[in-house]
């Protein structure tokens, strides 16, 4: 059985889409597009009945949706979001202008272990699980954190999609089931996008770098090319 992320291109890269019930961790530098292939990935389980969530960590939720809106991504009646983003109300970072008190992630574990039990989502995307990193008082505890996130979200048999910013290999990279790369390279001006699967446990994949383009409806990934030929 596969999940289909809905991205035309990076299911044909994945012979199907994702193993279900694992993470998955999707990286890059900012503005390649991890949000938007989350909320694409999302999108689809709700086209399909399922219920979905989206964590924000970081922009606030208002921003999301207005942005996805501008792509022609709908994600206000189909998407359960938590914002746990600096300025929302389920904050990590609530505290952290203040001497001694330490960033609550047990309390965004807890609010996003109550929307499990409520909905039963087969989806998940947490946005960018590197703001853990920020709060986390060492690497040691970071990975810690990561390692619970994981262990809750397979207790519920949720296909999960993590983000990440950091382009050298991090904690996250070897927790994880599978790595997605979205790659920027600058040729004599122009912004030349390529997206890689680094790592697919218990799956063949195409690792080949395949060009992908961000346009109104999402990414499209052009499968049968290869950006180095």
């Amino acid at each position: 059985m596969r999940i289909p992320t809905g991205i035309r291109g990076l299911d044909e890269m994945l012979k199907g889409g994702l193993i279900p019930s694992r993470t998955y961790l999707v990286k890059g530098n900012a503005g390649c597009g991890k949000t938007i292939l989350s909320i694409q990935f999302l999108l689809e389980g709700a086209r399909r009945g399922e219920n979905v969530i989206y964590v924000t960590l970081e922009e606030p939720a208002d921003e999301v949706i207005e942005n996805m809106h501008f792509l022609g991504l709908d994600v206000t009646d189909n998407i359960h979001i938590i914002d746990a983003s600096p300025t929302g109300d389920l904050s990590i970072f609530s505290d952290m202008f203040f001497e001694n008190l330490v960033p609550d992630v047990q309390g965004l574990k807890s609010a996003l272990e109550s929307k499990l039990e409520e909905i039963r989502p087969t989806r998940v995307v947490i946005d960018p699980i590197t703001m853990l990193e920020i709060a986390s008082k060492s690497e040691v505890e970071y990975r810690r954190e990561i390692l619970i996130l994981c262990k809750l979200l397979r207790k519920f048999n949720v296909t999960t999609l993590i983000t990440s910013q950091k382009p050298e290999e991090g904690a996250e990279d070897f927790i994880v089931s599978g790595v997605i790369e979205l790659l920027t390279y600058d040729v004599k001006g122009r912004v030349i996008r390529g997206i890689r699967i680094k790592k697919m446990r218990g799956s063949d994949f195409d690792s080949t770098v395949r060009p992908y383009k961000i346009k109104r409806g999402g990414i499209e990934v052009y499968w049968t090319e290869s950006l180095f030929e």
